[in-house]
């Protein structure tokens, strides 16, 4: 059974390049055996504002919520926008919200990779701390290696929107490697759990 990994980030502009990172984790993982699923900028924008009061979920929202729930594993990425979460980013966080009752709740077992960039060194620390405290409280795993890249110091893309720099390909394949390992972990303790269960019964 692949293990199913899922992207969400990026920003309203196309091909931005915290979604083209996503891309690229996910690229890696699905080359180990994972299936992936991409929420990026687009799909992203298309959410509405998270209204917890609110059982009313879109189409695009009960999507989103529901790749989650299936995932063995997440690759989170946001641009550092004032040293910090972008809000589109955000609200799709906030969204998962709705897996509070679940029998797994949030991010619980999951390894997150997490992505940041920004158009200096400042937001990307502080950014990248940000992503690890949620995912914390999520209850889920941060990958020792993340990717941080200042993209006005750095060459991330080519014209083609491939990634270029082979120490930022590294940590890709690297963090890849850390998901997928963390999922695979995962899945061979489900019968395990089932046993366990039955025999309770």
């Amino acid at each position: 059974m692949q293990p199913l990994i899922v992207g969400i980030g990026g920003t309203t502009r196309p091909g931005s390049s915290s979604e083209r990172l996503i891309a690229a984790v996910l690229g890696a993982a699905a080359r180990r055996g994972a299936s992936t699923v991409m929420f990026g900028g687009a799909k992203l924008a298309e959410l509405p504002h998270f209204a917890p009061e609110s059982l009313a979920r879109t189409r695009e929202q009960a999507d989103l919520v529901a790749a989650v729930r299936a995932a063995d594993g997440l690759v989170i990425g946001s641009p550092g926008y004032h040293a910090g979460v972008s809000g589109l980013v955000k609200n799709a966080i906030d969204l998962l919200e709705d897996t509070r009752g679940d029998d797994r709740v949030y991010f619980d077992g999951l390894g997150v990779g997490l992505v940041v960039t920004a158009a200096g060194w400042q937001a990307l620390g502080t950014t990248l701390g940000a992503m690890r405290g949620i995912v914390a409280a999520m209850r889920g795993w941060s990958t020792p290696i993340a990717i941080s890249v200042n993209t006005v110091a750095q060459r991330v893309l080519d014209s083609d929107g491939h990634v270029v720099e082979p120490a930022l390909i590294a940590a890709i394949e690297e963090q890849a490697a850390q998901i997928m390992k963390l999922a695979q972990l995962r899945m061979a303790d489900r019968p395990r759990i089932g046993d366990a269960a039955a025999a309770a019964a």
